[in-house]
Parts: C-alpha cells; sequence; structure tokens
C-alpha cells in the first residue's frame, strides 16, 4: 500500500477550484496524502507571501507621483535661483565701462536660444489647445503616427531651458573670473551640441520628428516641389525669427573669426560688427524664401491671391535694406532722404500685414473655436465664444505688427534687451496667429470632405435611380 503509486482523489484540495468550499473524505485511506498536501499547501502560501508582500514593498518604497512632481519644480526654481544669483554677481564684478559691452555680447550668443525655447515651450501650448478641441494637427501637417504630443514638446523645452540658461550662467561666471578662454568655449560647445542632436543619424532623441524638420527646412530653402500647408506654416514662422538668423550668423561669424569674449567685433570695420552688411541679407532671407513659395504655388494654381501674398512679403525688404543704409551713407542724407522712406515702406508692411492676417490667414465666421474643448476646461469658458478675444487678437496684432518694424531695423537695435523684449513679443503675436490659421486650415479641410462625401452620396443615387429605370424598362 505505501510502496505503490500515490494519486490525490477527485476530490483533492488541490484539484479544487479556487474559492470553492473543502471536500471531507475518509481519513483511513487519505492520511498519507493529507500530511504531504499540508506541507505542500504551507510550503505554496509562504511562497505566495512572499510573492506578494515584494510588490507592496516596493510599492510603498515609491514616491508618490504628486510628491516626485512637487520636489521636481522645487528643484527647478532652486535651479533658476542659482543662475540669476551667479549670473548678477558675475556682472556685478565686471567694472562699469565694461560691464554693458559684457551683457551685449552674452545676449548675442544665447538670445536665438532663448528665443527659440520660448517658440517651443509656446508650440507646445498650440498642440495642447488642438488636442483639447479635437482638432487633428497630424492630418493638417501630414504627420506620421510617431508624431511627438504637446507633452514631448515641453519635456524638450525643459530640457533647452535647463542647458542654455546653464551655459549662460558658465560664460558669464568665467568670464567674470579671468577665465576667458574657458568662457569662449561654453557658446562654441552648446551650438555644437545643437547641431549634432539635430543631424544625429540614430535613433533616438525623436530621429522622426528632427528629420521631419529637416525635410521642411530642405524644402523652405529650395522650393522645387508643390508647397504643402506645412512648408509655408513653418516658413511663415521663420519670419518672425529673423532676428534669430540674424544673431546666429553674428555669433557663428565671431566663432570662426576667434572673436568670442573679446570686444574686436565692436569695431565698425569688424567683420562681425553690427555694421556687416550679411545682417540685413540674414534678414532678409526668411522674406525672400516665403516670396518664392508664393511664387511656385501661383506657378501650380494659378491663383492670383498667391501673388499679392508674395508682395505683402517683398514689402518687408525696403525696410530691412533703407535701415541697414544708415551705417553707409552720410548721417544728413539719411536723415532727409532714406529716413522718410523707411518710414513710409515700415507702414506699408505693418498695415499690409495686418490686412493680410484678418481678412486671409483668419477664418472669422468660425471664430474662437479652436477653444472649444472636448471637456469643460477654464480656459475654454474663458475664451470660447468671448467677444473680448476677437479685440484683444485684432489690437495686438497690430501694434506687434508695428513693433517688429523696429527689430527690422539695424538702427535701432543698440538696446539690446529692448530688442530682445520685442523679439519674444512677436514670438508671443505668431503664437496667436497659429491657432486662428490652423482653425481656417481645419475648417477648409472639413468643408473639401463635406463636399466630397455629399458628391459621393449623389453619385451613389443618380446609379440607384438608373439601375432602378433599367429594370422598369
Amino acid at each position: 500500500m505505501f510502496g505503490g503509486l500515490v494519486t490525490a482523489p477527485s476530490n483533492s484540495p488541490h484539484l479544487r477550484k479556487s474559492g470553492s468550499r473543502p471536500v471531507v473524505f475518509d481519513l483511513a485511506t487519505g492520511e498519507v496524502e493529507n500530511g504531504v498536501e499540508e506541507d505542500f499547501s504551507h510550503s505554496m502560501e509562504t511562497n505566495d507571501l512572499k510573492s506578494a508582500s515584494t510588490p507592496m514593498s516596493t510599492a510603498a518604497m515609491m514616491p508618490s507621483p504628486i510628491l516626485l512632481w512637487r520636489f521636481k519644480v522645487l528643484l527647478f526654481f532652486f535651479w533658476g535661483f542659482s543662475c540669476c544669483k551667479i549670473g548678477w554677481d558675475s556682472v556685478m564684478r565686471m567694472s562699469v565701462d565694461l560691464r554693458d559691452l559684457f551683457l551685449y555680447e552674452a545676449f548675442l550668443y544665447y538670445n536665438p536660444l532663448l528665443l527659440v525655447t520660448l517658440m517651443v515651450w509656446l508650440w507646445g501650448i498650440n498642440l495642447w489647445v488642438f488636442s483639447q478641441a479635437n482638432v487633428s494637427y497630424a492630418k493638417i501637417f501630414d504627420l506620421d503616427q510617431n508624431h511627438l504630443t504637446h507633452r514631448e514638446i515641453w519635456k524638450c523645452a525643459t530640457w533647452m531651458t535647463i542647458i542654455v540658461p546653464t551655459s549662460m550662467t558658465a560664460y558669464l561666471y568665467l568670464y567674470s573670473h579671468g577665465e576667458v578662454s574657458l568662457a569662449a568655449s561654453q557658446p562654441v560647445l552648446l551650438y555644437c551640441a545643437v547641431v549634432m542632436i539635430l543631424i544625429f543619424p540614430f535613433d533616438i532623441f525623436y530621429l522622426s520628428s528632427r528629420y521631419y524638420l529637416l525635410r521642411t527646412l530642405w524644402r523652405i530653402v529650395l522650393p522645387l516641389q508643390a508647397i504643402s500647408f506645412s512648408d509655408f506654416f513653418v516658413a511663415d514662422i521663420l519670419t518672425s525669427m529673423a532676428k534669430v538668423f540674424s544673431d546666429l550668423e553674428r555669433s557663428v561669424c565671431r566663432m570662426v573669426h576667434r572673436q568670442v569674449a573679446t570686444i574686436a567685433w565692436f569695431e565698425a570695420d569688424s567683420v562681425c560688427g553690427s555694421h556687416s552688411l550679411a545682417i540685413p541679407f540674414v534678414l532678409v532671407l526668411p522674406y525672400l524664401f516665403r516670396f518664392f513659395q508664393c511664387l511656385r504655388q501661383y506657378k501650380d494654381t494659378g491663383e492670383k491671391t498667391t501673388l499679392l501674398n508674395a508682395l505683402k512679403y517683398s514689402t518687408a525688404v525696403p525696410v530691412i535694406f533703407l535701415s541697414a543704409l544708415k551705417y553707409h551713407v552720410f548721417p544728413d542724407r539719411w536723415t532727409n532722404f532714406y529716413r522718410p522712406l523707411w518710414l513710409i515702406s515700415g507702414i506699408l508692411n505693418s498695415l499690409y500685414s495686418f490686412y493680410w492676417d484678418v481678412t486671409r490667414d483668419w477664418d472669422w465666421s468660425s471664430f474662437t473655436r479652436i477653444f472649444k474643448f472636448s471637456k469643460p476646461h477654464i480656459f475654454s469658458h474663458l475664451l470660447y465664444g468671448r467677444k473680448w478675444v476677437y479685440f484683444w487678437v485684432m489690437g495686438s496684432n497690430l501694434v506687434l505688427r508695428w513693433a517688429w518694424t523696429y527689430k527690422l531695423s539695424a538702427h535701432l537695435r543698440h538696446n539690446y534687451l529692448t530688442v530682445f523684449a520685442v523679439a519674444a513679443l512677436e514670438i508671443f503675436r505668431r503664437f496667436q496667429w497659429v491657432f486662428f490659421r490652423v482653425e481656417n486650415e481645419w475648417n477648409k479641410m472639413n468643408s473639401k470632405t463635406n463636399i466630397q462625401l455629399s458628391e459621393k452620396d449623389l453619385t451613389e443615387e443618380e446609379e440607384k435611380l438608373l439601375v432602378s429605370n433599367e429594370h422598369n424598362v
């Protein structure tokens, strides 16, 4: 009996389903089995307790997401305060006569990347609003399924917000403490890192999105193909960042000529000085790109409105070059002849651009519908269907169009803080413009889809009528 094969009875507790009632069987025939089963069940219960206690203890050790987020915010503010404190102390160490030039040079290197960081933050807000309003921006811009969401955009903006001011603080600290060579390497390393991240060929750092951006920029520079919405949309944004390209050119020029952390560039005859002829040519490039895009659109579509749009971008050219002439003509000649021409061209450019924004780029029939969120939200309550939004958008767009003329004028760019503020305000104006330009395009796509569906329904009805007539005949 003891040497044979031991088999568990059909009513064994190890064969019944969990949660079922235990079955009592004959002790004489199941005594050995009960001993084995009790030991086995005891070991199983012990293992279950161990396996259950492991994730519970791990979860207990992990901080809550809210606590972790608060810690990150606190750390971010501490970092910001440290950068401000170190930067301010570094500036105060400089002599009074060199302090202004010192800050001017620092803003020259880091102003472009700070403005780009601001643009990335605001673009993340644009995408967040689109997602809340159920606007398929992926369809509008012809993006793939791996496109970046607003959360990923904000993640990139956060890292840019950390890295760029940290490099700027290191530059100020090292320069003020006499480490000129180390200070000069800070903006160079930062610019090289940005270029390497953009062209990095491996599948990290959002490879598909980076190549989408580079491909779009290439299509903007060489408009040899049909112009898509994303092409001229990005080109319009580049016109608001003309100051960024101007400062980038001057910064790279100084790096190439080894003038970083020096004041040799401040001379009027310096290659990379503020009187350089390259500045107006770089400022006008985004407008020329957009101008040739409009000509390409006219070639493809034959619409005359594209020629009027090209005329709008051409009005920025005299504003830029007439302003640059101040440094290359006699003062009396500038005051009596070129300055009035510059004022007239600036007024024409601002009014024409404002008129085009209001009448062409925006759809007033469904204005602010972009703020109608799918779920109740305080921003939707404040912005959707409110009359003050109309007046604010029109008024701020007109005022900031005038301010943008200030930025395009080289002879008005002596106060770098004012220029930085005006450039930031222009980026904010473009941020507002994005909402209503995308809304306009989304409405056009929906109307085309509805027309196509209606035509399809009419065709199907006609076919049914023909079939029924043939059957009757």
